[in-house]
This record gives structure tokens, C-alpha cells and sequence, in this order.
């Protein structure tokens, strides 16, 4: 399926009138605080988005659908990029202020909407933020962990075992 860009700004509540579906590409370049978790010279990439804005059994407005892509982030085990992919959803309820937003049911998450118009460009920011991993790592990464050329065995630098004894005692005392 082909996608245009999203829209930046809308008005959820007209939409959710409506009942309109968004689907739409946003660019990793337009999210600067999505981009200050990511690996740097590797921020490019779309994140494709699909909103549904309507109305649900109570007549409350809605916004419900998801959010992903892949986006690059420095492993935590070596430090060098590996491409997570990262998926959010939404199950947002647009309310007109804070009170409101208290009196919602709690399977919706508040969007407040105080202002006709709300970027929509962070809204899907925020929750693809929320669903970042913590720690992300390569599966199968090799860690150096040591630096330098290895010391040389030396033998006259390997002690003798203290177990040896008991060791030459239990033979001894098997073969009696």
C-alpha cells in the first residue's frame, strides 16, 4: 500500500465526526526527540502511520490504529547501530480539558485537546518514544573484552594446586 505524507497538524475532533482514516509516512527527520535517541548519520527512515478518528459506543471521539517502523539505535552490549523495530499503538480519547480527561474510561489514554489543532506529528512521536526499547542489543554481537596482545603462559607463573595433596591421599588410601 502506497502512502502519502501525514498530515502535520488536524483537528481529531472534526475528523472523529467524520470518522476519518489517516494513513501516511513520517519522517524520522521530522521527530527531533524520536531522533535524540537514535544513532547518529543513521536517522533516516518513514514511519508509517494509520489512524482511525470516530466515535465509540458512548460517543466518545477516538483515536485508534498504529504506528512503525525501524529506526537505528546504539546497541548497549558493542555501540554500534542495530535497527530495532519499533511499533506503537494508539487507544487515545480526545477530551476538551484536563477535568475531562479525569472522567474518561480507563482503556483510553487522554489526548487533551484545548485548541482547535494538534500536531499530530508529536502525538505519534510520543507514543512511538513509549515503546522504545531500553536496552537494545545486537542477538548475536562479539564483545571484545580484552585490549592489546594476549599475555604470554608462562609456566614457571602457574602455581601448583594446594589440592594436589588430598588428591595423592585419596589414591593412596584406594589402592590399600
Amino acid at each position: 500500500m502506497s502512502y502519502g505524507p501525514l498530515p502535520k497538524k488536524v483537528d481529531p475532533r472534526k475528523l472523529a465526526e467524520r470518522e476519518v482514516r489517516i494513513q501516511g509516512l513520517a519522517s524520522v527527520d521530522g521527530l527531533p526527540r524520536l531522533k535524540s535517541y537514535l544513532v547518529e548519520n543513521c536517522e533516516e527512515g518513514d514511519i508509517s502511520v494509520d489512524l482511525l478518528f470516530s466515535r465509540d459506543q458512548q460517543r466518545i471521539r477516538t483515536v485508534t490504529g498504529s504506528a512503525e517502523g525501524r529506526v537505528h539505535m546504539a546497541c548497549q552490549r558493542c555501540l554500534e547501530p542495530v535497527e530495532v523495530a519499533v511499533q506503537a499503538s494508539f487507544n487515545l480519547a480526545i477530551a476538551p480539558s484536563e477535568e475531562a480527561a479525569k472522567q474518561l474510561p480507563r482503556y483510553y489514554d487522554p489526548l487533551v485537546v484545548e485548541e482547535e489543532d494538534v500536531e499530530l506529528w508529536s502525538v505519534v512521536e510520543e507514543e512511538l518514544i513509549l515503546n522504545l526499547p531500553v536496552v537494545p542489543y545486537h542477538d548475536d554481537c562479539s564483545i571484545q573484552t580484552s585490549f592489546g596482545e594476549p599475555a604470554p603462559e608462562d609456566e614457571k607463573a602457574q602455581k601448583p594446586n594446594p589440592f594436589s595433596v588430598l588428591a595423592k591421599l585419596k589414591s593412596d588410601s584406594e589402592k590399600s
